[in-house]
């Protein structure tokens, strides 16, 4: 739906004074407080263009003197807001032991199984990105019609609480300052944040790894090829927002190789990255390369056969060429599934029986397109890239010194992230 010239003055005055309220800080809470600061949070505390408040379903929430919580069902708190990078500070607990995990905007995962005891209390803080298509003037992003009315492209910042029991005593919301790093990252579905359950991708686990600091701007989507990314206005949008000190990551490959009139050949391949490479540097962002995870896809004798060269050796040339650092996914991904096995490899994609998900009358069976803890493995492995590299980005690391080891992968029930209460079986690029 298009917005008028008049609705969008509105929507960017609101946001103005958005921005002005936050220049300090704006704090939320939830049970008793011993001074005036801050807005009290109540069931009635809806979300509106004008005012924060809880969004998208409203499960059954119970307010105490100690905080709110919901028994075990996701809730939603969200603030209209510029796009930029904004830190949060949560103080999570409440009066009955709790895990929470928290996500931002399109299930982008921020903090995971936070536990607290009754009436006890954690504080924890992260920055996160926000964005909107424009570029600027009328040039906007060119988005499919699966993205329009995504959390990733709207008007606000909406976080999402989920787990056990999952439970919050305030939320504290300031813009981040001005020299916050920003990591892009660019690439198609298996970098993407999936907006629907069961799909998940590792871009949208990655940002769980970082402390406060630092931003993940994941501008990845679905059915891209590098030469789309340019098509659909999408590198543009990023080179807008970036500034010098920023990092761009490129994940690209997938699609490419597919015959048809999306078709980029090697030559071509190449040639987009070292482009995109060049102005990166130029504009100050360090470029960092990514080779494309395997597809599960296994010989015989139980190893992992390549269904995606010449891709992946065309990453590993042009980085070394450009003197770029890189992460090679593709290795860390083929030693991930041999390690778990050829049947049980299954665990890390979105293999599902008939009747598992809403709506879902037919079996799902996909080999590239991976679940909640397939994402969260791949992410370790990119995590583990940056160490491997002496990457500057580790020092942002909440623990820069634990160590991913693919040949002994985490037990899927150590992973478990809440699911999201937004389900659609279609695969993301038939959305």
């Amino acid at each position: 739906m298009s917005v008028s010239a008049t609705g969008k003055q509105i929507v960017s005055l609101v946001m103005l004074s958005s921005l002005s309220v936050l220049a300090r800080g704006q704090l939320w809470y939830c049970g008793a407080r011993h001074d005036s600061a801050g807005t009290p949070l109540s069931l009635e505390t809806r979300y509106s263009a004008s005012a924060a408040g809880w969004d998208l379903r409203m499960p059954p929430l119970h307010f105490d003197s100690q905080g709110c919580s919901s028994p075990s069902e996701s809730f939603f708190f969200s603030i209209s807001l510029p796009e930029g990078n904004y830190t949060i500070t949560l103080v999570l607990g409440g009066a009955l032991a709790a895990q929470t995990t928290v996500k931002a905007e399109a299930r982008r995962v921020m903090l995971s199984h936070i536990e607290t005891a009754a009436k006890k209390y954690r504080t924890e803080k992260f920055t996160v990105n926000i964005r909107r298509p424009e570029i600027s003037g009328d040039t906007e992003v060119r988005r499919k019609p699966r993205e329009i009315g995504s959390l990733d492209w709207d008007e606000k910042l909406t976080l999402e609480f989920a787990g056990y029991h999952p439970s919050i005593r305030s939320i504290r919301v300031e813009p981040a300052t001005a020299n916050t790093p920003t990591l892009f990252i660019a690439g198609d579905s298996t970098a993407t944040d999936q907006d629907h359950e069961p799909w998940a991708a590792w871009g949208e686990m990655l940002p769980a790894f970082f402390g406060p600091g630092i931003a993940v701007a994941n501008h990845a989507e679905s059915g891209e090829t590098i030469r789309s990314f340019v098509g659909e206005k999408r590198f543009p949008k990023i080179f807008s927002q970036a500034k010098q000190g920023d990092y761009l990551m490129m994940q690209f490959g997938h699609n490419d190789q597919k015959p048809g009139k999306g078709f980029v050949s090697t030559n071509d391949y190449a040639e987009l990255l070292r482009h995109y490479i060049d102005l990166a540097r130029e504009k100050g962002l360090t470029p960092i390369l990514v080779t494309p995870m395997n597809r599960r896809t296994f010989d015989q004798d139980g190893h992992v056969t390549d269904t995606l060269a010449p891709y992946p050796d065309v990453v590993r040339k042009v980085a070394t060429e450009k003197h770029v650092a890189w992460i090679d996914l593709n290795a860390m991904s083929k030693t991930l599934y041999e390690a778990i096995g050829e049947p049980d490899s299954r665990s890390l994609f979105v293999y599902a029986a008939a009747g598992t998900y809403p709506d879902q009358p037919q079996a799902l069976h996909d080999d590239t397109h991976f679940n909640s803890y397939g994402a969260w493995e791949l992410a370790r492995c990119i995590v583990l890239g940056l160490q491997e590299s002496h990457s500057p980005l580790v020092r942002y690391l909440r623990r820069p010194h634990d160590r991913f080891d693919p040949h002994h992968p985490d037990r899927a029930a150590n992973v478990a992230i809440p699911a999201t209460p937004f389900f659609d079986v279609q695969k993301p690029y038939e959305r």
